[in-house]
């Protein structure tokens, strides 16, 4: 199976890597980045160098690929529009002239369900983005799902925070220790370890889903307790809360019920690496 990986960055890389060793993929990677052709050169049989609205560098990279994996990120708060929405268009516009491409699968996340005030959501609960990113990164799925077609699925895997090698979570938090935080500490948290994306994603290629997934862990600590954990775990001075209202713009429990009825198994169900 061809697939093209369009945004091959940590999430990206790491699926490339993991298919590669299949050896019944052929991988393209993209990047926008020409100084990291060399590295994703061990990693993908074909690297291409693109920004998600260039149509015609989209169209020749896509030509002959059964599968498409849309793991793009934005490298500040002000290219959303630019690395999500208009990435995800472009290649809707371009898979009308690609029949070959049966798949597609993107990377998007829980952030979209909004401020829920702790409550647990699943993949039914409507969207609500807390901020104008928010929307971007909805109208970012709603314009993929609206490609779906008895010749083409799609699948969006709403991701946790994204936590592993390279990311653990006291690299992420440890300048939090013995500080004062804003709120209670009560928010609810969701994570996914690097090693379950990548399985979440191989798994959504080759069983062929269709539709919305979240890919979280079992456990949502609060962020409270999250805090803590992390704390304890590398001997660093608690963090306190200062019990002002909490601004946390997407405060939900998100099941991963769906995902695991469908088969698949997490590798690490509750957190590690603290």
């Amino acid at each position: 199976m061809k697939v093209a990986i369009v945004g091959c960055g940590y999430v990206g890389t790491a699926t490339a890597q993991n298919l590669r060793v299949k050896s019944d993929y052929t991988i393209t990677a993209t990047t926008t980045t020409p100084e990291r052709v060399a590295e994703l050169e061990g990693v993908a049989q074909r690297v291409a160098v693109l920004k998600g609205n260039d149509k015609d560098a989209m169209t020749a990279v896509l030509q002959g690929q059964d599968a498409v994996i849309l793991c793009v990120g934005a490298p500040n708060s002000n290219a959303y529009q630019e690395s999500y929405l208009e990435t995800a268009t472009t290649l809707v516009s371009v898979l009308k002239d690609i029949p070959t491409v049966k798949q597609v699968i993107y990377t998007g996340t829980y952030s979209v369900y909004g401020d829920r005030q702790g409550e647990l959501v699943n993949e039914e609960s409507p969207v609500a983005p807390a901020n104008p990113n928010g929307e971007i990164l909805a109208e970012t799925e709603r314009v993929l799902l609206a490609a779906s077609s008895p010749n083409l699925k799609v699948s969006i895997l709403r991701l946790g925070g994204i936590y592993g090698p390279g990311r653990q979570l006291v690299k992420i938090f440890g300048r939090w220790a013995g500080t004062t935080r804003p709120g209670a500490g009560e928010d609810a948290t969701n994570w996914v370890h690097l090693d379950d994306i990548v399985g979440g994603l191989t798994f959504a290629l080759e069983h062929q889903l269709q539709g919305i997934y979240n890919l979280v862990g079992d456990v949502s600590l609060s962020s409270g307790e999250l805090l803590d954990r992390i704390f304890e775990a590398n001997n660093l001075p608690k963090a306190s809360w200062d019990g002002s209202p909490s601004v946390r713009p997407y405060n939900a429990r998100v099941s991963n019920l769906k995902i695991k009825a469908a088969g698949y198994q997490f590798v690490h169900p509750e957190m590690i690496e603290f």
